[in-house]
């Protein structure tokens, strides 16, 4: 399904090794809201402004003889979070389902999603912002390196039923693939090539409108029957899309919205009902995320939750679907730097936060009902001095614990008051941000394999020829000038564009010959090449006892210049390449990775990058 290849032996040994090992010793603009006492959290703005929002005492070579065994049987490949091999694969077979507490692969093993939010579909630009800068392939490129395996992507209804799209600089020579198409056929660009390169991907109805964020799931000029219509459409088109792997029905129902109320009107956990199992009828392999709601639940034991992150009621009124198997739960939780909400000032903080989140939302994990996936977290501040940074932690040392799924927000840099995991530029790594979050990534790449005979056959599945277009819209046509969140940034291309130019016939992928000292390895890998350019990857492994603390890869590259890159820089010395880490980069404590990449413009047929290699500084 995807162009990338295994050594099975070797990487059924080092991931399998791994794991046992660590088994054996064992996650512009916005409004600010407040209804009553209950501060809520602020909406995504009328512009683009976006938020964001045990083992027996056996000895362990009895133990680890066993599990070979089995495994030779079986033919399964265990996950790893401390992998010796450079590549840091492992296989997910699709569709997904959930037991218990833990969303599980199609041979039933555990898998963690995490992921990033890449929002704009659901904007008056109809497309996925940071076009007017680089090309999308790039992007998605850099998104899988940095360890992400989902992409939780937002949409409107309103977009989907308009025919054209803004945003997308095509001057700059790059997205040559979306030009002419529909807000619709830009994401099935987006969705195929994700699938090329190895990312999951979770549609999200963020808005009805491309405007604002509603308080229930109709309203703003669209019903019920319009939102549960697309999201039909959309199980149809992408029926056989086998990276799809879920719906998140609705964002972050607030306001009216209750839970367990019974009234057909604002009763979420109801409207999710009908529309979870209206989507399961035509598409039963996906996923169905259920966000929770921010007050009105009969008898809840907090006052105050952020918008979607109320899922109390799930105790007593739980959604029932006809294939509940398939449901996840998936709360927001952001900082002070979004809202200033009442617990953050509280003399326990920030030991509150855990009894808060227990109460919230993870209870229901903790005791098995389904898991949890975080939809949205995120914020400018991740020092351990600001409320902002010392909450942020707390949280993601709570997910690596508890070991949850989670969709960060935003991958954007244009989230007013969160940022992104890019800098304003749209090309370099908020490195502290993305230090932070290192931790819960490691061994978090992953080969998609479709496994279920309901989409066998689909290796290489598109979406139906024909558009599906549900009502058209009252009024489809985009507005003729851009709004971009803090235009002021930097939101335009560079004077000197980056040339990209994709193919629609891209060449075979390169397999560049890779080298390394014993202690270090690399590994290089092309996540994409087309007909002027390339994207690549080379992941730096530890395979010693110690710790490593700076190191630097060398490389020949005869025909070809690049013009940008991540994790590191990239200084030409004739035709020769050194590249080094950033500085949160540069360790490398024992069993673990780290990972750079680099875009490139061809210059010519000899263009591949040759003798890579490592070494300790």
């Amino acid at each position: 399904m995807l162009r990338f290849f295994l050594n099975p032996i070797a990487r059924f040994l080092g991931v399998t090794t791994a794991f046992l090992l660590r088994s054996l010793h064992r996650l512009g603009r916005f409004q600010r809201r407040q209804r009553g006492t209950t501060a809520a959290k602020p909406l995504h703005t009328q512009q683009n402004s976006l938020k964001r929002t045990g083992f027996r005492p056996y000895s362990k070579t009895f133990w680890l003889g066993i599990v070979f065994v089995l495994l030779a049987f079986v033919g399964v490949a265990l996950p790893s979070q401390s992998p010796v091999d450079a590549a840091n694969t492992t296989m997910i077979g699709l569709p997904l389902s959930t037991k218990g507490s833990k969303i599980v692969d199609s041979t039933g093993r555990p898998i963690v999603l995490r992921g990033v939010n890449w929002f704009g579909i659901e904007s008056d630009l109809h497309a996925p912002h940071g076009l007017w800068k680089r090309d999308y392939k790039e992007m998605l490129a850099q998104i899988r390196s940095l360890g992400y395996n989902v992409i939780r992507l937002p949409y409107a209804v309103q977009s989907l039923r308009a025919s054209n799209v803004s945003g997308i600089d095509f001057s700059i020579g790059a997205n040559q693939e979306l030009q002419g198409k529909s807000p619709l056929e830009v994401m099935d660009a987006v969705v195929q090539e994700a699938q090329r390169q190895g990312l999951l991907i979770l549609l999200d109805s963020h808005r009805l409108n491309d405007q604002r964020i509603p308080e229930l799931w109709y309203g703003d000029g669209f019903t019920e029957v319009d939102w549960i219509d697309t999201w039909k459409m959309l199980a149809t088109r992408y029926k056989n899309q086998a990276n799809i792997i879920g719906a998140d029905l609705k964002n972050e129902p607030h306001g009216k919205a209750s839970w367990g109320t019974n009234d057909q009107a604002t009763d979420w956990r109801l409207a999710a009902e009908r529309c979870g199992n209206a989507i399961q009828a035509i598409n039963p392999n996906w996923l169905i995320v259920v966000e929770g709601v921010e007050k009105n639940v009969p008898g809840q034991k907090l006052q105050v939750h952020w918008m979607g992150g109320n899922l109390e009621g799930v105790k007593r009124f739980p959604v029932r679907l006809s294939r509940p198997n398939k449901l996840v739960y998936s709360p927001h939780e952001y900082g002070q730097g979004v809202f200033n909400q009442r617990w953050f000032s509280e003399a326990s903080f920030p030991n509150n936060l855990i009894s808060r989140w227990e109460t919230s939302w993870n209870y229901i994990a903790t005791k098995g009902i389904a898991p949890i996936w975080i939809g949205e977290f995120g914020g400018r501040q991740v020092d351990s001095n600001s409320k902002e940074g010392i909450w942020q932690r707390k949280l993601v040392d709570y997910i690596n614990q508890k070991n949850l799924s989670f969709a960060y927000w935003s991958w954007n840099p244009n989230s007013a008051d969160t940022g992104g995991v890019l800098q304003d530029d749209w090309l370099s790594v908020e490195a502290p941000k993305q230090q932070l979050l290192q931790g819960v990534l490691t061994a978090n790449s992953f080969i998609p394999i479709t496994a279920s005979p309901a989409v066998a056959g689909t290796r290489n599945p598109q979406p139906t020829s024909t558009p599906v277009i549900v009502n058209p819209s009252r009024n489809p046509q985009p507005t003729s000038t851009p709004v971009i969140v803090n235009p002021s940034r930097n939101p335009q291309p560079t004077s000197t564009p980056v040339v990209v130019n994709p193919s629609r016939n891209p060449q075979p992928p390169i397999t560049p010959p890779t080298t390394g000292q014993p202690q270090l390895k690399v590994v290089s890998n092309v996540q994409s090449d087309w007909a002027s350019g390339f994207c690549m990857t080379m992941q730096v492994s530890n395979l010693g006892s110690t710790k490593v603390n700076d190191w630097q890869l060398r490389f020949q590259m005869n025909q070809a210049a690049i013009n940008n890159s991540w994790n590191g820089t990239f200084k030409p010395q004739g035709t020769q390449y050194v590249a080094m880490p950033m500085d949160w980069g540069r360790v490398i404590e024992p069993g673990q990775s780290r990972e750079l990449g680099f875009c490139a413009n061809k210059l010519g047929t000899d263009y591949q990058p040759r003798q890579v290699t490592v070494s300790m500084r």
